[in-house]
């Protein structure tokens, strides 16, 4: 029997591409738009102007805290512009700008990947004995207790 030799040539990574002196603001970019908040802002911002609350109600989860850190991040970043109105009261409309509506396409195909394997991947971490903490209340042994004016703890 012959014996065939089989060469294999490794293809470059998507991480080799990157030059050395780019590495660092690349992985904050990374780390910004792969954002679970800076995600959703994003595909939500595609149906065109909202104004704060409207993406407050639109996003669900989000604290008012985490909105105004994201929106924040995205506008100085320049993915979303900020407008707002000198008027009683004060209106501040959002939207993407030309450089985050050309990164809305790819928003778009991660949050529905997300959407057809959400059930596949709980499936993987039920195996792995990883539970889903977030969607759970906490263990009836967490103490919730107060003092009331009597020094007494009660549960809440």
């Amino acid at each position: 029997m012959d014996v065939v030799a089989v060469q294999t040539v490794a293809l470059p990574s998507p991480c080799s591409r990157i030059p050395v002196e780019h590495a660092d603001i690349v992985r904050q970019i990374l780390d910004q738009v792969g954002d679970k908040w800076a995600l959703m802002v994003i595909a939500t911002l595609q149906g065109g102007v909202l104004r704060y609350t409207e993406l407050l109600r639109a996003i669900p989860g989000i604290s008012q805290r985490m909105l105004s850190r994201t929106l924040a991040q995205l506008h100085q970043d320049g993915l979303i512009t900020r407008t707002a109105y000198a008027e009683v009261p004060p209106r501040v409309e959002y939207a993407l700008a030309p450089l985050g509506d050309s990164l809305h396409g790819i928003v778009v195909s991660l949050i529905d990947w997300a959407i057809t394997h959400h059930d596949e991947i709980r499936q993987h971490r039920a195996r792995a004995g990883i539970a889903d903490t977030r969607s759970r209340p906490p263990p009836e042994s967490t103490f919730l207790g107060s003092v009331d004016d009597s020094s007494t703890i009660r549960n809440r």
